[in-house]
């Protein structure tokens, strides 16, 4: 199956430093069953996203958005369709594969930071540092979003903005090939959320992670390389960014 038309339209004009496909995703259909109801979460999604890029995965509740982070994360399983990352189907790994592939290639950031209350920042990264095969310091992980004051404080003598920073620090200690972000600033106000944006905006730039950043707020999608439009399941529009905003420049 060739990409979709909207897909194949944006190639041409993207960055040539993100031409390389890092996902390729064809006929991607997910349905969740509740007795004899039948949701259909995405309906046939063909989409490419590009290493190094930024793609702000834009819509609202209920369009297909975590869904497909999830399945392209190795998190979940579609009902049809196929996914690869790089040369690699994931559509056909068995759950010790999915495994592996979360463990050296993904880091998440989720809404709610999931930070152990009894480790320090410092100790809540160096927990994924030890299990990945080549990671960076704990410190210089939250150096890189900005806490390197920070590191030695625990979670309840840190804002929500910091815990969230430190979740992202302890996403990328592992230097993974891919950051995918639902929602990451969906608990914070808005002088707050700028803040965590611009650490990912940092390393996105500065590593040079493909990120994926699921938003329903368009004003956030105006960091990003692409801006992809979910709604009912599908992939209705996919924009490149010409005027690229920078995070503390946003506004929402």
């Amino acid at each position: 199956m060739g990409p979709a038309m909207s897909d194949a339209d944006s190639i041409a004009s993207s960055p040539a430093d993100h031409a390389t496909v890092a996902f390729r995703v064809r006929g991607l259909t997910k349905i969740y069953r509740t007795g004899e109801v039948e949701v259909h979460a995405l309906q046939g999604v063909d989409l490419d996203l590009y290493e190094g890029e930024m793609a702000a995965l834009l819509g609202p509740s209920g369009s297909g958005k975590s869904t497909f982070l999830n399945i392209i994360g190795g998190l979940d399983h579609p009902t049809s369709g196929a996914v690869w990352f790089r040369d690699h189907e994931l559509t056909a790994y068995g759950e010790a594969e999915l495994t592996a592939y979360r463990r050296d290639h993904v880091g998440f950031v989720f809404q709610f930071y999931n930070l152990i209350p009894s480790l320090t920042a410092r100790e809540n990264v160096s927990l994924v540092t030890e299990i990945a095969t080549a990671p960076m310091k704990a410190e210089d992980a939250l150096d890189l979003v900005g806490l390197a004051e920070r590191m030695d404080h625990f979670p309840a003598q840190l804002s929500g903005g910091e815990q969230q920073r430190v979740a992202i620090a302890r996403a990328i200690a592992k230097q993974p090939d891919v950051l995918l972000c639902d929602e990451p600033t969906g608990a914070l106000d808005s002088k707050t959320g700028v803040v965590v944006l611009e650490a990912l905006e940092a390393v996105n730039r500065e590593l040079g992670t493909t990120t994926a950043l699921i938003t329903h707020n368009a004003g956030m999608a105006e960091m990003a390389h692409r801006i992809i439009r979910f709604a009912d399941g599908a992939v209705v529009e996919v924009r490149v960014n010409e005027s690229r905003r920078p995070a503390c420049e946003l506004e929402w």
